[in-house]
């Protein structure tokens, strides 16, 4: 690593106001001092650069202790020069020079100036102009409050990226004609009124709850997509809702949802003495009871999972009983299911629902018929 001499000039910029604006910003921003000072040298570099109309390389410090700003031209100790080191444009005939001679200097002359001097260390002369502090703060504010924005948006965003999926409680802070804007600490969710669940109504103020769909980031800050009508946000309720859920002692197998009609849950259980169904009812019923009133009143199945395709697609069509499931294509994922008539009705559901449902929540195509429609398909043939 290179080493850097300083040749100390008493002239200076002391700037005790600019040294209380630094510790505001990094007090009340929340932001790394580290990540301030680069940003406020950057743009202080360029504002010197700018004015001055420096041709040799420069260098802003701060110091941090004191806010004091100062700038150094920056000389840069190299190996001694070669006339071979300079190259002739074949085409032009014109003389590229390789060394920097604003920037550079030999190692034999530096070594003149201090017989410790290494190639490769740097050499920094004071170059602060008298009213530098004026007019470079001036100059750079725009580009540090950038610099400080960018830095906001990713400390927001490091906070919010690990949110995707997850369930968050926030309060309804705007509206307009497509969305709901809901304020979620130090940032802001967007909930389209596509993503309600249908016929709820929202009032500005109230406390929600939201499922997280999307978080990006962008030059405007994390955008954050939310939701109260995709599945997950009923699986999220339901581990929200049940502590046996987060101690592994239940399990959730599967979530098929039409938001504002019904949803269908499967779940099973690590404990054989632990009923999953009665474990997610809870006592006198209030944890599903809890869940529902969050939904608005949507219907909830819950479907006791099994490892055989069979019984889960039986328990699946719940709330019809007595079927008859069998497995016609285990690789195309099909199933027959036999109903009475009593049952064939419940199976299906109103406008296909349930069937539909159930379909998802197994992933298998469900056929279902009564005796007597299989009875007259075999007639016929």
């Amino acid at each position: 690593m290179s080493r850097k001499k300083t040749e100390e000039v008493q002239t200076g910029v002391n700037a005790p106001e600019f040294k209380k604006a630094l510790d505001f910003i990094v007090k009340e921003k929340g932001i790394d001092e580290d990540v301030v000072i680069e940003a406020m040298q950057t743009a202080l570099s360029t504002a010197f650069r700018k004015n001055e109309k420096a041709d040799y390389t420069s260098r802003v410090l701060i110091d941090r202790n004191t806010g004091e700003i100062k700038v150094f031209k920056v000389t840069t100790i190299v190996d001694d020069y070669k006339d071979d080191d300079d190259e002739i444009d074949p085409e032009t005939g014109e003389v590229k020079v390789k060394h920097d001679y604003l920037n550079e200097m030999t190692i034999s002359d530096a070594k003149e100036i201090n017989k410790d001097y290494q190639v490769g260390d740097e050499i920094l002369e004071e170059v602060t102009p008298h009213d530098f502090g004026r007019v470079a703060i001036s100059v750079a504010k725009q580009v540090v409050l950038q610099k400080i924005r960018e830095a906001e948006r990713e400390k927001v965003m490091s906070e919010f990226e690990d949110k995707e999926d997850e369930l968050m409680v926030g309060f309804l802070a705007m509206e307009d004609a497509k969305n709901y804007y809901v304020d979620l600490g130090k940032a802001r969710g967007i909930l389209p009124k596509s993503e309600l669940i249908p016929g709820e109504k929202l009032t500005m103020g109230d406390s929600i709850k939201v499922y997280i769909t999307k978080i990006e980031s962008t030059p405007k800050g994390p955008l954050i997509l939310v939701s109260r009508k995709n599945f997950g946000f009923v699986k999220r309720l339901f581990e929200h809702e049940i502590p046996e859920f987060s101690d592994g002692t239940l399990e959730l197998r599967g979530v098929a949802r039409e938001a504002g009609v019904r949803s269908k849950v499967a779940v099973a259980s690590t404990n054989s003495n632990v009923d999953p169904i009665g474990s997610c009812i809870g006592e006198k019923g209030r944890r599903i009871a809890n869940i529902i009133n969050e939904l608005g009143g949507e219907k909830v199945d819950l479907i006791a999972y099994s490892d055989n395709m069979e019984e889960f697609i039986a328990n699946a069509l719940s709330p019809a009983k007595n079927l008859n499931v069998s497995i016609t294509d285990e690789k195309k994922k099909e199933a027959l299911v036999i109903a009475d008539d009593e049952n064939l009705s419940l199976a299906i559901g109103k406008k296909g629902i349930n069937i539909k449902l159930a379909s998802r929540l197994t992933k298998y195509t469900i056929n279902i018929k009564t005796l007597a429609d299989i009875n007259n398909e075999i007639n016929k043939k």
